[in-house]
């Protein structure tokens, strides 16, 4: 499945998950704890963002600091962008997508994923070299300039 796809069913299914959970959970503690509780998680996300979003800055000068490549840090900063947006986003689903995101555990697992996954190419020797594409027509020779007088 391509990513396009894949984003059109989340933005299609999500909405039918928040409702038919927003429903049952106000079907069994009511109306108004229901809001209270959605208002209270976007208040939790946003100062557990707040909070993350600090530390990781903070990783993130501390490696430049050191003369390292805050590579992580660099795969959580939008992944904190990404939790704060579902977690503003009305919805108990959506709140745990976001919590999932803000959980640091489970950021670093994921952007460690990302980093080797799609960052990292190991197959040609060195991390940062990507491997060239084989050309049958390639003709190997040695050339010489001759100067005009």
């Amino acid at each position: 499945m391509k990513v396009v796809q894949i984003v059109f069913l989340f933005f299609l299914i999500v909405p039918f998950v928040e409702i038919y959970l927003l429903l049952k959970i106000g079907g069994i503690v009511g109306v108004f704890p229901t809001i209270l509780l959605v208002v209270f998680t976007a208040v939790l996300g946003a100062w557990l963002l707040r909070q993350q979003g600090f530390a990781t800055w903070q990783r993130f000068q501390t490696s430049l600091a050191q003369g390292e490549i805050p590579a992580y840090e660099m795969i959580e900063g939008p992944l904190l962008l990404v939790g704060g947006a579902l977690l503003l986003t009305p919805g108990f689903f959506t709140d745990a997508l976001g919590f999932a995101c803000l959980i640091p555990q489970a950021r670093q697992k994921l952007a460690k994923y990302v980093i080797e996954k799609y960052l990292i190419n190991m197959q040609s020797g060195s991390p940062f070299q990507q491997e060239k594409p084989k050309q049958d027509n390639i003709i190997e020779g040695e050339y010489k300039k001759e100067e005009d007088e």
